[in-house]
């Protein structure tokens, strides 16, 4: 079988611009309508959503290799990084810490080019022990041959799925030199469809002994965020890779034993981009919700217990509101609490719930 890092033309890239144009330009409107609605909303809130979104970046991207890490880890780490100060914030261990560490990096340093010395950065901070599970691994350096040709795999040990053979390993660093020389240049190529390749080109290369996968989507990130010039991210891309795993490892086959025409690999990532972007406008509803209801207020008079429990009812409190809780979260008196909340009933802010006596809960006006 020839892989397409064996034809003579590689690494000529070349795509159908014709095909790909129509879902170009619905992925770049969605984009700038995304980012027009978060510019929108306070500077306190789109640090919310972008907590939101690269806690999900980290998770996702490491789910894809089949790794489970722990959210309230992920996102305190994120929140320390992004100087955010968040109610139950917990130490996170050093892999944690790794992985957020380049995915912030990649994220919040976009201007910042590529280099092989960076690479390397990622690349120990993903595998601080210098392990892979029980395995020893080549840290912060180029894969070498050792325990045979390198093949891209997916699924759990034992139940392994071949999908392609990376290059020798005595061919890295030529092609590291050749993907890092066109990714930090500007070729007049839209930067969504750099973004795309690039993720496609480090793949085929596979240059590290593990890792590669995240780095990819993390150098994917890198390329979205040059595309929209902005270190704020709004939207996941892992998350829906996650979603689409099987298509996301199909389409990578079928492009590494194809021709160098990559529309089918430029198609699917544009989709998928698209489709990230739809379903992270749905998981901002709260986002959004919360924007609305600040700016329908925002002449309201409210002393800074209500300003608080509103935020608590806005983010989800955990059960339902009574006067109890109301003092309880406020440090106030039970009384000083049912004035609290009969001032929101009277500007129709609250709603009693229907059940009454000791019971009786109160939640916000729809």
């Amino acid at each position: 079988m020839t892989y397409i890092h064996e034809l003579p033309d590689w690494p000529d890239y070349h795509w159908d611009q014709n095909k790909l144009a129509p879902k170009l330009a619905a992925v770049r409107h969605r984009q700038g309508r995304l980012i027009g609605r978060m510019e929108a909303i306070g500077f306190g809130l789109r640090k919310e959503a972008v907590l939101q979104t690269l806690t999900l970046d980290v998770l996702k991207s490491s789910e894809i290799e089949g790794e489970v890490l722990n959210l309230e880890q992920v996102r305190s780490s994120v929140a320390r990084r992004l100087g955010m100060d968040i109610a139950g914030a917990i130490p996170a261990d050093r892999h944690v810490e790794g992985v957020v560490e380049m995915m912030l990096d990649a994220t919040q340093n976009f201007e910042a080019p590529l280099t092989v010395e960076r690479l390397f950065g990622w690349h120990a901070a993903l595998f601080p022990t210098g392990r892979s599970g029980l395995h020893k691994i080549i840290v912060g350096a180029w894969r070498d041959d050792s325990k045979g040709p390198m093949q891209v795999v997916s699924g759990p040990v034992g139940c392994e799925k071949v999908h392609f053979e990376a290059p020798q390993a005595k061919r890295l660093k030529a092609e590291m030199t050749k993907f890092l020389r066109w990714v930090n240049k500007k070729d007049g190529t839209d930067q969504v469809l750099r973004a795309a390749l690039a993720h496609l080109w480090f793949v085929t290369i596979h240059p590290f002994q593990d890792g590669n996968g995240r780095i990819a989507r993390a150098i994917a990130d890198w390329g979205l965020a040059r595309s929209e010039n902005s270190s704020q991210r709004f939207y996941s891309m892992s998350s829906q890779i996650r979603l689409e795993r099987k298509d996301y490892y199909d389409t990578l086959k079928d492009t590494q034993i194809g021709t160098l025409d990559v529309t089918a690999w430029m198609d699917w990532f544009l989709g998928c981009l698209d489709r990230a972007i739809v379903n992270t406008e749905f998981s901002l509803i709260g986002v959004f919700r919360k924007a609305k209801f600040w700016e329908t207020n925002a002449d309201t008079s409210l002393n800074d217990r209500q300003r608080l429990l509103l935020n608590k009812l806005l983010d989800g409190l955990d059960g339902k509101l009574t006067s109890t809780k109301w003092a309880k979260i406020a440090k106030c008196s039970q009384d000083t609490a049912q004035r609290d909340i009969q001032a929101l009933i009277d500007q129709r802010i609250l709603v009693k719930e229907e059940a009454g006596g000791r019971s009786t809960s109160y939640s916000l006006v729809d």
